[in-house]
This record gives C-alpha cells, sequence and structure tokens, in this order.
C-alpha cells in the first residue's frame, strides 16, 4: 500500500491555499467593525488599518481562520498611538535619565489632562485680554523659594545655563573652577555650551583645589560673572578644597549658581545637596536648577534670584526659543502646590518597609515555583544628584534570564504592556523597590509569573 503524501507543490494544497486567500476578508469591511471603528477614534486610521494588515496577512498565511481577522486585528492594537511604553523603575535608581528621570505625581498628571485642551495660559479671563504667560507657575517657585526676588522657566537646565550667559557674558569672560567643569552627559560638556554663547572661560584654580583667592585674582574689566557648578554626577575627596558660594559673593561681582539638581529647599536625607533657597540667601545673585531631578516635577530648567538679574534674562530674545508649553507649566505648578512627589516619597521611604515587601512579594512568588527570593540592596539618587549617596533598601532577586523578558513588557494590565527594568548584578536579576510605589507591587508581580510562565 502506497501513502499518498501532500506537499505544498500538490495542486490540491495550492487550490485550498487560494481558496482560503478569497475567503480573507477585504480590508474596508474589517475596519467597519464597530470595535475597530472606535478603535480609530482613539488611535487614529493608520495605527487601526496596520493592525488590521497584519491580521489578513496571517490568515493568508494559514495561521489563523479567515474569519477570525477582525478579532485578531482587535488583539494586535497597540495600547496607545505613541510609541512610549511606560516602565517600572526596579533598577535602584530614583532618577534615571534613560527612563525619563522624575515620574510625575497624581497631581501633576491630573494637571497635564486639564491643560491638553485650550486653557488661559497667557490669557487673562477677567478682562478678556492677554495676561502674564504661566502667572500660576511663576508664583508657585516664588512660593517655594523665597529668597528668590524673581523667577523664570525656561526648557531645561542647559538651557537656563545657556540664556545667562548669552544675557550676561556673551563677548565677556565667566571666571569658573577647573575642578567644576564637568560634563552633563550624551557627550555633552559644560565648557562646550558656555562657549557657544560667545563668552569666554577664565579657568581658576586645579581640579581638587580652587579658592576664593583663584577667583579673585582672576576678576578684571571683562568678568561677567562667577560661576559656581554643582558636581552633581561625581565628587573628588581627599586634597581638596573648595570656595563656598559665600566668599565669591563678597568679591563684587555677580555670581550665578548651577545647582542643578533642583532642590529648592534644605532636605534631611540630603544635607550635602545645595538648595536653591541656601545658595540665594548665601549671596548668589542668580541661580539655575532642573525640574525634573529632585524637585519631581517636568522637564524644566529653574531660573531664581535678582529681579534685576532674571529680567534681563526673560526679554532677552533667547528667552522666546527656550520658552516652555502649557503642559510644562501645568506639570511644573501641580508638582510646587500639590502633594509630596514620587522621587520625594521614594527619598524617605522606610528601609523596613522595603524589606517586608520584598519579602512577601518573593515569598508569594517561590510559592509558584518561581526562584525568587528577597535582598537588601543599595539604591543611589541618580540623574546627577547627591553623587556617592546610598540609600539602604531591598529587592526581589530572580534568575537573570528574565530580565530581557520583563524588558519586553509582558501584558499584565488591561492588555497594555508594561515594561519592568531591574539591574542584573553578582549573576541575578534585582528588582529594588525604592522607587517603586507600593501600588506597583502587585504589577510586577503578575508581570514576574508571565516572564517565568513564558
Amino acid at each position: 500500500m502506497v501513502a499518498l503524501v501532500e506537499t505544498w507543490d500538490d495542486p490540491r494544497r495550492r487550490a485550498g491555499a487560494d481558496e482560503a486567500r478569497r475567503l480573507v476578508p477585504r480590508t474596508d469591511v474589517v475596519l467597519a467593525d464597530p470595535r475597530l471603528v472606535t478603535a480609530q477614534q482613539r488611535l487614529g486610521r493608520d495605527l487601526v488599518k496596520d493592525a488590521v494588515s497584519r491580521a489578513q496577512e496571517a490568515a493568508r498565511a494559514g495561521r489563523i481562520p479567515p474569519g477570525a481577522v477582525a478579532d485578531a486585528a482587535v488583539a494586535g492594537l497597540p495600547a496607545r498611538s505613541t510609541t512610549l511604553i511606560p516602565v517600572i523603575n526596579a533598577t535602584g535608581v530614583l532618577l534615571h535619565t534613560n527612563l525619563g528621570r522624575a515620574p510625575l505625581s497624581a497631581a501633576a498628571r491630573d494637571a497635564l489632562q486639564a491643560a491638553a485642551g485650550c486653557t488661559d495660559v497667557e490669557f487673562d479671563l477677567s478682562v478678556g485680554a492677554r495676561g502674564r504667560r504661566g502667572r500660576g507657575t511663576l508664583a508657585a517657585l516664588a512660593a517655594a523659594v523665597p529668597a528668590a526676588e524673581a523667577v523664570a522657566v525656561v526648557n531645561n537646565n542647559a538651557a537656563a545655563v545657556v540664556l545667562a550667559a548669552t544675557s550676561l557674558a556673551s563677548g565677556k569672560e565667566i571666571v569658573v573652577s577647573r575642578g567644576e567643569l564637568i560634563e552633563i552627559g550624551d557627550g555633552f560638556r559644560l565648557p562646550d555650551l558656555l562657549e557657544s554663547t560667545g563668552a569666554r572661560l577664565r579657568e581658576v584654580g586645579t581640579t581638587n583645589r580652587t579658592t576664593a583667592a583663584d577667583y579673585r585674582d582672576a576678576i578684571g574689566p571683562d568678568t561677567a560673572f562667577l560661576l559656581k557648578v554643582h558636581t552633581s554626577n561625581y565628587r573628588i575627596e581627599g586634597f581638596t578644597a573648595e570656595t563656598t558660594i559665600a566668599e565669591l559673593a563678597g568679591l563684587g561681582v555677580p555670581v550665578v549658581a548651577d545647582i542643578g539638581s533642583g532642590l529648592l529647599a534644605p532636605n534631611a536625607v540630603l544635607p550635602d545637596e545645595p538648595d536653591a533657597d541656601s545658595a540665594l540667601r548665601a549671596g548668589a545673585n542668580l541661580v539655575t536648577a532642573s525640574g525634573d531631578k529632585l524637585l519631581g516635577g517636568p522637564q524644566a530648567g529653574l531660573l531664581l534670584g535678582s529681579g534685576e538679574l532674571v529680567r534681563r534674562l526673560t526679554r532677552h530674545p533667547l528667552a522666546r526659543a527656550l520658552r516652555v508649553d502649557k503642559l510644562t507649566l501645568a506639570a511644573l505648578e501641580a508638582t510646587l502646590a500639590g502633594p509630596l512627589a514620587p522621587v520625594a516619597a521614594a527619598l524617605t521611604a522606610d528601609a523596613n518597609s522595603l524589606k517586608q515587601r520584598a519579602e512577601r512579594m518573593a515569598s508569594q512568588l517561590a510559592a509558584l515555583g518561581i526562584d525568587a527570593r528577597a535582598q537588601t540592596t543599595q539604591a543611589a539618587v541618580g540623574g546627577g544628584g547627591a553623587p556617592g549617596v546610598t540609600l539602604p533598601s531591598a529587592a526581589i532577586s530572580l534568575p537573570p534570564e528574565l530580565a530581557a523578558v520583563l524588558r519586553a513588557g509582558e501584558p499584565v494590565r488591561r492588555g497594555d504592556a508594561i515594561a519592568v527594568v531591574g539591574r542584573v548584578a553578582s549573576g541575578r536579576l534585582l528588582l529594588d523597590l525604592r522607587a517603586v510605589p507600593a501600588q506597583d507591587d502587585e504589577l510586577i508581580s503578575a508581570a514576574v509569573i508571565a516572564a517565568a510562565s513564558g
């Protein structure tokens, strides 16, 4: 008896495949499905049509029946129109630049929603005429830093420094310590940034020691201001000397302090981190800072200080190119006036509570046969803040091969992809909980279970 073997070249097989392809519904028919009509209003026609095309191709290839095209297209829809994927930051770095730095508070997110449509960002509703742009945000910033005579906001701290150098020092000299000529990330260096404004740098002191006398001896008729830079992403120890803002303020030349990390007032957890209010009280004429670091708000550059200097900066033509939009203004005001920002909560998180959370989650995962255990760890501030400072924390320790699967973002909540990013150390994946709100513990556990089962 001879068995008949059907091959892809067999005419009957080809005929069956051709018939299946003919049964695949047309694009316009699939797009008329009520679920996809609704999706087009949320995602746009192009993204929905792409999902339909993928489903049709799967039907033509025989991976799904032709009648399942609409269902497959619905299942293949992205969660949102942006390609950005929500990430749970379990790296142990509170302000992770690659993950967008500070997560916004619920109040700031609500403010973004309110500002998404038309707003009175630059309109006075009481008189029906143009009003001061972002007046509520500026008032909240001024209230947060009482020592500032005037405040302004631009799109990041580098922009704040560039605006100060352009407005005050173009064609003149900026006196700065050699030990503070930092690289701010991604290859961008402060000296290059300052010199791009037309200012000349007068470097004083050495890498490890710069005294008030070094600054005093460098002051001349072309000196625009003395620049004090917080070396926020490294620290020098040993035989060192650093000139204080108070010492610089006594030299008779304007002092600009770039504190970088955005702490507006002293913080007991970070006693060595410079803050804006203290810098101004010590004699700085102008302070620049970031909004998306220790302040916990959106990306922004904060300018605080002398009324005369801030006015000069805001009236410079470059200020228009560096101004922030209504969304930034809304989120920043809510961060300043609203409840504790997530980064502040992470800074003050109780180490014992973190340990208990890790132990509970690891126990639950282990009961399901997953190689999980709790481990004490050390977290860091990150984002150019508090270099060398470690914060006691706790993590869930897992097999390292789960790292890539968790980063891929298994759908664990309403079909959304949520990536969980940890760090691999000593051959284990650590999901550090210090930067993770307690309400996300369930999401992490669900993601780990999905990753392990996959």
